[in-house]
């Protein structure tokens, strides 16, 4: 028989031995070094920023004077810039918006509620609520975009709403890509209503 005292030492030292483990387990290490989570920050910020992109009409010497013309003006309230970075990168995080212009001056317009440029890629990555209209009425409203400014090639994987006031059709779909005219484009999945107006022979 195990004297009462004993009875009583026994769960109250098991009681005691699980807190510890309890208490032992919690992470309070400082962490410092390589296993610290490094902090990115911007090298500048830019408010009410305006950035326009010229190029010129024809290929000029070093020595040569020309025109050039405006191909696209990027306006936004605030835009932080990380080209500090190895892989460098500027962004919009109170939105922006793209003008841009074709051959015939015609303008057509993208804005979105955020957006990020990588510059080594020429790629832009528009979210939130992407809108483009084209000097000619075309609609497309999308929640994420890509622009490669290079290939002038738009496209996204999320669902959208594309309105041609042209031949009146109204799309829905998942997956787009297309030039930035709306000349050529392709979805990859369309569904819901679309309005086709057709002419009586």
């Amino acid at each position: 028989m195990i004297p009462k005292g004993k009875q009583i030492i026994y769960p109250i030292a098991i009681v005691c031995t699980v807190a510890i483990f309890f208490f032992g387990c919690q992470d309070n290490y400082k962490r410092v070094g390589d296993e610290k989570q490094i902090e990115i920050y911007p090298q500048g910020i830019a408010q009410n920023f305006e950035l326009t992109y010229t190029e010129t009409t024809e290929e000029l010497e070093s020595e040569d004077k020309g025109s050039s013309r405006v191909i696209a003006i990027l306006k936004s309230p605030v835009s932080e810039d990380f080209d500090n970075m190895l892989f460098k990168y500027r962004t919009f995080p109170e939105g922006l918006e793209v003008e841009y212009y074709d051959q015939d001056n015609k303008k057509s317009t993208i804005s979105a509620d955020y957006g990020i440029i990588y510059s080594q890629t020429s790629i832009i990555d528009l979210r939130g609520q992407v809108v483009i209209e084209t000097h000619d009425g075309k609609k497309l409203e999308t929640s994420q975009l890509y622009w490669d400014r290079k290939a002038e090639w738009i496209f996204t994987q999320e669902k959208f709403t594309f309105t041609n006031p042209q031949d009146g059709t109204v799309m829905d779909g998942e997956g787009m890509d297309f030039d930035r005219d709306f000349s050529f484009f392709k979805a990859n999945k369309t569904y819901g209503l679309m309005t086709i107006n057709e002419e009586e022979s």
